[in-house]
């Protein structure tokens, strides 16, 4: 008895571990989800006071002073790595990290030519080069990057280990993200691609609707399962390719 007690204390345990180590993957997969790059909200706090205090006093002194800070903030950027959210725009990242180390080299050159013109022309140009970068990090749209961030545990997570329940789940929370998406506007600037934005908008629905079928569906077929969440994956990168 005490030797039964003894094993199924053990498998329980087993059970329990098995559990909480699945839940703690899951979460670690979550932080994935999230389009945030630390060291680049980090630099904020020197991009601020460059662009919106020494720029426009044109106080050349302040911005000789932020020089070392600056070439910090460059550093510890082109060091970080991108959340798995933000892979598919690794290379347009990289560009642009590229481009502010040069134009950080050109703010030092002008520091050390001791060339107020110049200087005040490299850090029109950095404020210029640190936008970038943040708009390739923060989605035009919260609702896009809400919808993405349930899309991306369903497609690189749920779909190849193909873990049905969850699967249902995560395209019930997509029917409610889509619907919240179905209503937003359009930013101003982006006015222009209203009627782009729209059709690619109702095909990204449909695509969602039509999964949401298929898994309602309790004799689920994988392959038309799959096919499915890869159409609705290939309607939202549509959809996201209008803000590039």
């Amino acid at each position: 008895m005490v030797r039964q007690r003894s094993i199924l204390l053990i498998l329980s345990t087993l059970v329990a571990f098995a559990s909480l180590s699945s839940l703690l993957a899951q979460e670690e997969h979550r932080s994935e989800t999230k389009a945030q790059v630390p060291s680049l909200d980090k630099f904020h706090t020197v991009i601020y006071p460059l662009w919106h205090d020494a720029w426009p006093k044109k106080d050349t002194e302040a911005l000789i002073a932020m020089l070392p800070e600056l070439e910090k903030g460059v550093a510890d950027i082109s060091k970080a790595s991108l959340p798995g959210i933000l892979q598919e725009k690794k290379i347009s990242w990289e560009t642009n990290v590229k481009k502010l180390q040069e134009i950080t080299g050109e703010y030092k050159a002008a520091v050390e030519a001791k060339d107020s013109m110049k200087l005040l022309g490299a850090a029109e140009k950095l404020h210029g080069q640190y936008e970038a970068l943040v708009r390739i990090v923060r989605p035009v749209m919260k609702e896009l990057m809400e919808f993405h961030a349930e899309l991306y545990m369903l497609y690189h997570y749920y779909m190849p280990e193909y873990r049905l329940e969850q699967m249902r789940t995560s395209v019930a929370v997509l029917k409610e993200k889509m619907s919240i998406l179905d209503k937003a506007t359009l930013p101003a600037r982006f006015k222009g691609k209203q009627d782009e934005f729209k059709a690619a908008r109702e095909k990204l629905s449909a695509a969602v609707d039509e999964l949401h079928e298929i898994l309602k569906n309790p004799a689920n077929d994988q392959g038309k399962t799959n096919a499915a969440i890869y159409t609705v994956h290939g309607e939202y990168q549509a959809l996201e390719r209008l803000f590039n």
